[in-house]
């Protein structure tokens, strides 16, 4: 199959890599400009992968989209609706389009599944892939779990079968609001892991039950499957990112805890921030993604407001843990 993957970061340049294994006729896109793809260029390889000599690089957009069957984006969430004005003035309504990314788009509240509805592609040709694992894992073929979901049930089954690898056991996710909601919220208590790390490590372990109880709150209100934030979206995403040394967003939490900068991106800042107006517009109690979204969007000391903001998850009234 011919596929191209656009954005060739650091989860891009994998997804090119592992799709490439799989037999499939690959192209990887990267803006011209980034460093990601200049060193891609120049190197054949990143700090991650070494992509085959089979891989198209391009800096092409036109090429890239036109020349393929389907189309994996992988780039920052927020620059999506963006990136589809560009990819719509090209022949595209009848390709599918498989998001390998998770997010929520601050403006509008709105899934990114509902970013490329509205940009003019069918739901029946969009699918997410999302998930537990990391690049650094994988490469040394040490294999994990990951999920499709689609408002297509045929096109689903169709990645899976096409996808599924010794490396990569794949499930089918049936939820599709849950399965991006909680994929997107997982950042958000991987901030909320790095301050722990460093105000007070063994609280990790209630912010894995009580973090996937209010994420289910949310998900139920905005009228998905509850359970779908104990699947591997959420909840079997914990470990890759509450404690893994790669993860950028327990990275980011972690650095603002000691003070610290940390100049790579982590999806969960913007998250944190849409989750928090989310919960504003159906009415659901956040109390740990409110911490989180004060902790990064909040003015003076960072690591008095990383204290702060565990003091103020304590001070809450006493309830029934589960309602």
């Amino acid at each position: 199959m011919k596929i191209s993957v656009l954005g060739c970061g650091r989860w891009g340049s994998f997804i090119a890599w592992y799709l490439s294994r799989q037999g499939n006729e690959v192209t990887s896109w990267g803006p011209g400009e980034s460093y990601s793809y200049q060193i891609l260029k120049q190197t054949g390889r990143n700090e991650y992968v070494e992509l085959d000599k089979k891989i198209t690089l391009t800096c092409d957009l036109e090429q890239a989209v036109t020349g393929a069957e389907l189309i994996v984006i992988s780039i920052s969430a927020q620059g999506l609706r963006g990136f589809m004005e560009k990819i719509v003035r090209y022949p595209v309504a009848e390709k599918t389009f498989v998001l390998c990314m998770k997010g929520i788009e601050v403006e509008t509240g709105k899934r990114l599944s509902e970013v490329l509805t509205e940009s003019g592609i069918s739901p029946r040709n969009i699918a997410v892939w999302v998930g537990p694992g990391h690049i650094q894992s994988f490469v040394q073929c040490i294999p994990n779990c990951m999920v499709i979901d689609s408002e297509n049930e045929a096109l689903k089954i169709e990645l899976v079968e096409r996808f599924k690898s010794d490396l990569i056991r794949f499930y089918y996710g049936n939820d599709l609001l849950g399965t991006e909601i909680g994929a997107a919220a997982k950042n958000v208590m991987g901030i909320a892991a790095g301050v722990l790390d460093v105000v007070c490590p063994p609280l990790k372990g209630p912010l894995m039950s009580r973090g996937a109880r209010e994420v289910a709150r949310l998900i139920k209100a905005m009228g998905g499957n509850e359970l779908s934030a104990y699947g591997l979206a959420h909840l079997g995403d914990y470990e890759t990112t509450l404690f893994s040394p790669y993860s950028h967003n327990r990275q980011f939490g972690e650095s603002l805890a000691k003070g610290q900068r940390f100049d790579r991106l982590a999806e969960g800042v913007a998250t944190s921030k849409a989750m928090f107006l989310l919960g504003q517009k159906y009415r659901v109690e956040l109390p740990i993604t409110q911490a989180v979204y004060e902790v990064c969007y909040g003015e003076g000391d960072d690591e008095r407001r990383c204290k702060e903001a565990i003091g103020s998850l304590f001070s809450r009234r006493t309830r029934a843990e589960i309602e």
